[in-house]
């Protein structure tokens, strides 16, 4: 790749020569500008006001226009001369978490290319140090006659470098919020925390420009005299009133269900719930839905019925067999103890009748 600017990373003492070059490419398609009538091409040409003849890019310099229009001329040189350290070099002035670069600032993007054997070493040497300390440096440097601002960080084995706007050339967003107070319901929140759970994630690189291929396509069939103008597709106007957000919400989450293979009965759609509040979901259905659930829970409720009659039956039947047995052996318990109180009283008796004998012969 061809560099656009050659120079050194100033890190601290250490100086570590480099080329700079682009990271990005435009891929868009450019128009000439033709006359209609015959097709011939429109050019603009660079004329002088003074003598009215057309004057060369060689013969172009620049100037600074002042408030009552007259022109001081600024050349190269003049630039090149002035007492500014980042004329040549990209200082680093500090290291931060990446997440303190706000991306609004974010500008072109480069690769910083070691220039030469010998910045093999301390081209390394700054690439592991940014990436064990997960941060990004954060430079000065002058391009295209103005100072900038950059943020270095690394790309695979290659340190980068994105261009960052000013600070005081990001705009205040003033009057750009929408106006008044507007609430936003936790139902509307759970369907669009689905929505975006089903969208999920895409692979950055699958994603295509697919105006730039439909121009292509148009481009060669044109040239090979083959284009037929498409017929027009029907286009749904858009900026419209939401006239109900839920159902949108839910017709959205549908079709990316579709989209992805996981679509079910229509309108159905199963909002996210928090952890915090689990509940169960809510089902969204017809008359249909409703009479069936009816049906089940009617039929839930004869079963449960039937199983408590046939529970307390059982009950019924065991505590009467239980209660048949502790008659039972009350009774032969009964017997025994009148059969033994016979006995004892025959005992009883007979003692009786012997002691007076014994006395009568004594």
């Amino acid at each position: 790749m061809r560099s656009i600017w050659n120079g050194a990373i100033s890190f601290g003492l250490v100086s570590i020569p480099i080329k700079l070059v682009n990271a990005t490419e435009s891929h868009s398609i450019s128009f000439r500008q033709i006359h209609l009538s015959d097709g011939g091409r429109i050019r603009y040409r660079k004329v002088c006001e003074l003598d009215g003849e057309e004057v060369a890019t060689a013969e172009i310099g620049k100037g600074y226009e002042e408030a009552d229009g007259s022109i001081i001329p600024i050349t190269d040189e003049d630039l090149a001369q002035l007492p500014i350290a980042t004329a040549k070099t990209i200082e680093i002035v500090s290291f931060v978490p990446a997440d303190e670069i706000d991306p609004l600032q974010m500008d072109a993007a480069y690769y910083l290319a070691a220039n030469g054997p010998t910045a093999a070493k301390p081209y390394t040497l700054l690439r592991e140090a940014l990436k064990r300390s997960r941060k990004v440096a954060i430079a000065k440097y002058a391009l295209r006659g103005r100072e900038r601002l950059g943020m270095l960080r690394v790309v695979d084995d290659v340190i980068a470098m994105h261009g960052l706007l000013w600070p005081d050339e990001i705009r205040v967003p003033e009057g750009v919020a929408p106006e008044g107070k507007v609430s936003v319901r936790e139902a509307e929140l759970d369907l669009a925390d689905a929505l975006m759970a089903t969208l999920g994630e895409v692979e950055m690189d699958s994603l295509t420009d697919e105006y730039r291929e439909a121009v292509e396509a148009m481009i060669s069939a044109k040239s090979e005299g083959a284009f037929e103008p498409p017929s027009e597709a029907e286009v749904e106007p858009a900026g419209g009133k939401v006239i109900d957000l839920m159902a949108a919400l839910e017709k959205s989450v549908s079709a990316a269900k579709a989209s992805r293979g996981e679509a079910g009965p229509e309108g159905e759609v199963t909002p996210m719930r928090r952890k915090s509040a689990p509940a169960a979901p809510k089902a969204v259905g017809g008359k249909k839905s409703t009479a069936a659930t009816k049906k089940t829970a009617a039929s839930g409720a004869r079963k449960t019925a039937s199983a408590k009659s046939t529970s307390t039956k059982s009950t019924a039947a065991k505590t009467t067999a239980t209660k048949s047995t502790v008659k039972s052996t009350a009774t032969k318990s009964t017997a025994k103890s009148a059969s033994k109180t016979a006995s004892a009283k025959k005992t009883a008796a007979a003692a009786k009748k012997a002691a007076p004998r014994k006395r009568a012969s004594a």
